[in-house]
């Protein structure tokens, strides 16, 4: 009976270690999936706050901002240096066309 057990073992020691390979793979890809959720996540938010303080502008001062430098210094919307902002403004009258990318981790 111990002899069949010692056949067994091989078998059983490389499921195992399929398994626990398995299960850390799956760990990391749920991690990457996880980072890349919260850096859209993160520029859906900033760009959700700058339209909104366009919009607040609009309403108390009749007009859009005029640059992000007078958005971020009267209206307080924080740009995080991972972030590069592109604020077109058309006229004082139409919201302007704002778009954000993620710099490069390099």
């Amino acid at each position: 009976m111990s002899m069949m057990r010692k056949k067994q073992r091989p078998w059983a020691f490389i499921l195992m270690i399929v398994v626990i390979l398995a299960v850390i793979l799956w760990f990391l890809t749920a991690l990457g999936n996880l980072e890349r959720g919260s850096e859209e996540e993160g520029l859906e938010q900033l760009e959700t706050a700058l339209r909104r303080a366009a919009v607040a502008c609009y309403a108390s001062e009749g007009r859009y901002p005029p640059s992000l430098d007078y958005l971020t210094k009267h209206y307080g919307v924080q740009i995080g240096e991972e972030y590069l902002v592109f604020y077109e403004v058309f006229a004082s009258n139409l919201m302007p066309d704002i778009t954000i990318v993620k710099k490069d981790a390099k």
